[in-house]
Order: structure tokens, then sequence, then C-alpha cells
């Protein structure tokens, strides 16, 4: 059996949703055609079934012919291993086909996500991105799925109609009729259910959101008293998400009983049709009860049917959210130059200017403008920024991510064991993750675990104080030892004396490399060679904190929040 999931997804056709889930059936083509392949030998192996029991009774039992009689009950054991087998094989390359579809849908998702970046969250809800990993890709599963017994349906049919052609015109012409027109029937249930469907999802998607910013956010909901209000939003979203919820089961209802009904009085007529022909003496008792077979058995071919065209449609709506995700693009691309400029870097729309080397801090009126101007050195917005007079945007993408990293609290510490989490990588010594601990005074945190750096950290990292979680991201940031390191606010969370040791630490930490610190903590600014204060988006005075303090009025008032 071969593998799951694959080593390489591919490379998708985003043109339209149906293109996607045709290019998904020819990348597992061989898996595919196994399935389709087993799935008509099982359903014309039980389709034929009915024909060998009516000739059992006609040539063996009828005929008192014992030779008739054991030829023909061979022929159903034959038949029924042949259905148990077929059933079996088919079985199995419905499981791996299905896998198989789900996980490169998966796989392609989780590649495009890593790929946008930023852009993800900021194109669409976290609902959104969530339904797909957790509904779509099993609709997009189940299409490929049901191909193997829809395509053995669809033959069964045919069989049967010829089968019952040659013995009754009147019958075969029946069930070549009645077929599609049952079938007529049900189909203008689809476009109501997949509506409200899609109406739902939708839904889904938004109340997932809605619920994942509680989460995120509930220490600061309980500190402003907001609980209850977002409770009681969420409350009424989710109402609404159960009324949408009960108008789908109601077509749903409908469509289950439609699909039971109107075959059953499909199967009504055929047998009234067969038991005239056999009173009139134009069919055999044997043939008789093969045609009540036949139409018991047509039961389960139309309804695989109607299944089939219900889930190729949950599919090629699954497949619309997904080429969504996958034709987007990032806001930042480009940059052909693969290696890394050295020199100053200069912002020209701040008039920021960082000297190679130094650890030079940014103190800005308002928070927001000295995260734009991480983000512009972090080539997180495309800007006019050189480094090295030559301009960053020309520099490829995957070097400026490999030589500037921009470390904000916006970062995540993900669910596993805390060594990985602090050297993603795996390529940091014992004595540089010490060294790394002890520079974001965050030695403590880890002895204080019963495992140390062995023990499993909870998602998000929820276990640890928002302090905490502060210096293991600086940790992680100081390992990763890029060359250009860029900290937005890394000690907002901490007490002053922790503080304090941190402003110390990293300097003689980053000795030697360019280092950028985002911050108004006069801890932190006494400690930098050089201090830009920003106003307006714009650096109005730099220099020394000390030198600032006296000069710079409106720095005072910024780092001391107005009080001397």
């Amino acid at each position: 059996m071969r593998q799951l999931p694959e080593a390489d997804p591919g490379t998708p056709d985003t043109r339209s949703p149906s293109r996607y889930l045709v290019w998904v059936a020819r990348m597992q083509a061989g898996r595919l055609t196994m399935l389709i392949t087993f799935g008509i030998l099982w359903m014309i192996s039980r389709a034929l079934m009915p024909f060998a029991v009516g000739k059992t009774i006609d040539e063996g039992v009828a005929a008192k012919d014992t030779g008739g009689l054991l030829l023909w009950t061979g022929v159903i054991l034959g038949l029924g291993a042949a259905i148990a087998l077929t059933g079996l094989i088919r079985h199995r390359y419905a499981v791996q086909n299905w896998l198989a579809a789900a996980y490169r849908t998966i796989q392609l998702t989780g590649r495009k996500a890593t790929e946008l970046g930023a852009t993800l969250p900021k194109r669409l809800a976290t609902g959104e991105v969530v339904a797909v990993g957790n509904s779509d890709v099993s609709r997009i599963g189940g299409a490929l799925d049901i191909l193997g017994r829809g395509s053995g349906a669809i033959l069964a049919i045919i069989v049967i109609a010829v089968i019952m052609l040659s013995t009754s015109v009147q019958l075969g012409l029946l069930i070549l009729l009645g077929v599609p027109a049952v079938m007529a029937l049900i189909a203008p249930l689809f476009k109501p259910l997949h509506r409200r469907q899609s109406a739902k999802r939708e839904l889904v998607g938004a109340l997932t959101s809605r619920a994942n910013d509680i989460v995120a956010g509930l220490r600061v909901l309980r500190g402003v008293g907001g609980e209850q209000s977002f409770s009681e939003t969420y409350r009424a979203e989710s109402q609404r998400v159960r009324q949408s919820g009960v108008r789908v089961e109601r077509v749903q209802s409908i469509l289950e009983a439609a699909q039971y009904f109107l075959p059953g009085i499909f199967l009504v007529l055929v047998t009234w049709a067969a038991a005239r022909l056999a009173l009139s003496g134009e069919v055999s008792p044997g043939e008789l009860v093969a045609f009540y077979g036949y139409a018991v058995f047509l039961v389960s071919p139309m309804r695989t049917l109607t299944e089939m065209a219900d889930k190729l449609i949950k599919a090629n709506v699954a497949a619309k959210r997904v080429v969504r995700i996958l034709t987007l693009e990032p806001e930042i691309s480009g940059g052909g130059q693969p290696e890394a400029p050295s020199g100053p870097m200069h912002d020209p729309e701040s008039g920021t200017t960082i000297t190679p080397g130094r650890l030079t801090a940014i103190a800005a009126a308002t928070p927001e403008e000295a995260a734009e101007i991480a983000d512009r050195l972090g080539r997180y917005q495309m800007s006019e920024v050189t480094w090295g007079g030559i301009a960053l945007r020309d520099v490829a993408l995957e070097t400026v991510r490999e030589k500037i990293l921009v470390a904000d609290n916006d970062a995540r510490i993900f669910a596993g064991e805390l060594r990985r989490e602090l050297d993603p990588a795996g390529l940091a010594t014992d004595e540089q993750i010490n060294d790394a601990l002890y520079a974001a005074s965050a030695a403590d945190i880890v002895e204080a675990l019963p495992d140390g750096l062995a023990s499993r950290v909870a998602e998000r990292g929820r276990s640890f104080s928002g302090g905490q979680q502060q210096r293991l991201r600086l940790v992680r940031a100081l390992l990763i030892d890029p060359e250009v390191l860029v900290l937005v606010e890394p000690t907002s969370a901490v007490d002053a004396h922790t503080e304090a040791r941190i402003a110390e630490r990293l300097r003689a930490a980053r000795d030697q490399r360019t280092t950028v610190v985002c911050t108004t903590s006069p801890l932190m600014l006494d400690r930098a060679d050089r201090v830009l204060y920003v106003e307006d988006g714009k650096v109005i005075a730099e220099g020394g904190h000390r030198e600032l303090l006296a000069a710079e009025p409106r720095y005072l008032a910024t780092v001391t929040r107005g009080e001397q």
C-alpha cells in the first residue's frame, strides 16, 4: 500500500472548483481506476444474482433437472463469492481514495497557508480556514469514494435493462424510462438543499471565528467586564446556526423520504407489470422471481445515484472554498537577489536608519507607528526600505526571512515539547539554549517545570503566564540568531526587575549583531546604543536615551507616560 500523505501533493488546477476536483481525480488515477473497476464488478455481481435465482427455478426446480440445479446453484455460489471479494477490495480502494484526496487537499491548503503567512488572516476569517480542514476535505474525499459505487450503479441498471428487454420489451422499457423519471423527480430537491447547506457553512465559519476570538481574548474580556456581552453575542449567533441547520435538515428529510418512497413506488410498478405477464403466461415463474429481485435490487443503485449527485455537488461547494484559499496571493512577493546585502538599513518613509552591529531602539509616540516600521524593516509591507543601498523588495523573500526576524507579541507558542518549541530547527546545543534562557531571564521557567526542557507545552502556551510566554518567545528569537533581529515590545508583560535583567543581558547576547527594539521602556532604552524617537510616523529626534530625556520634552513625556 502506498504511504499517505504523498511526499509532493503536486500543483493543483485552480481555474474552477470542478477543474480542481478533476485534477485531484487525475492525480490518483490508478487507485481511482481500481475503485471504479471493482465497484462495477461488485454491483454487476449483485445485479446478476436475481437472474441466477430465476434460472435455478426454471432450469433446475421446475424442469426437475439435477444437473441444471447444480449448475445454477454453483453460479449463485460463485456470484456470492464475487460479491464478497469485490466488495472487500472496492471498500479498500474507496478508503484509499478518500484518504488520498483529503490528505492532498490538506497538504495543499497547509502549504498555501504557510506561503501566505500574515496575508491569510487578513483575507479570510479563522473559522473559514478551520471549516476547510474540518468538513470540506471530507466532502472532497467523499466525492472520490462515491465514484466506485456510482459507476457500478449506472452499469448495473443498464445490465438489468438489457436482461429485461431480452425477456420482455415492456419491462425493459419500464426500467429504461422509469429510472430517469424517478431521478428527475428527486433532482429538484438538490438545489435548495445545497443553497441552505452553503448558508449554514458560512454561519458555522463565522461562529468558529467568533469562538476563537473569545477564547483568545478571554482574559481581556474578563478584565473589562465584557464576558457576558460577548457570551450573549455568541449565543445569538449559535441560534442562527441552529436555525440554519433545521432548514437544511428539513429539505434533507424530504430528500431522504423521496429516496425511499419513489423507488418503492417504482418497485411496485415493476412487480405488478411482471406479475401480469406471469399470469398471461408470457414469463415463467423463475423469470417472475427474477423480475421481483431486479425491482428490489434497483432501489440500491437508484439511491446510490442520488447519493452520488448529492456528494458531487457538496464536493463542488467544498472545492470552491479550497480554491478560494489556493488562489490567494501573498501581499509580499518577488525579489530575485538570493544573497543578503550588508550595511545599514534605511526606511525613507520614517527616516529610520539602522546601523549594523548595534542595538538600536525605536521609541514611538504610539505603538502602531513602531509596529509599522518593524513591518517595513521585515518586509511584511511593500516599502522603499533599502539594505546596504539595495532595495529590500529586490532581495529574494526566502533570503529576507532567513536573515531578518521580526518577533512580536502575536507570535504563538505551539503545543509540544518545550525544547522543540524553543529550537524548532533542532540545531542548538545545550549550552546555546542555556545562554538564551539566561539572556531572556527565563531559566527559572524551565527549572520550575517537572521535566525541564522535555516538558510538554499546552496549546498556545496557555500553561504559562503572559510574561513567561513573552520571555520564552525571546528565547526562541535569540536561538534563531538572525543577522537582523527586530523585537517589538519584548518586555511589556514582565516586571521591572526582570525587564532590567533582560535589558542588560540582551545587549551582550546580541553583541556585534544588528538588533532593533521597538519599545518605550526606559530600562530598555537606557541600554540601547542609539534611540530614535518617532512621532506621526517620522523620526524627529535621535541620540542616547539620557540625551533625549534632557533635550526632547515629547520624548520625555512618551517614555515616562507624562510623569516626572
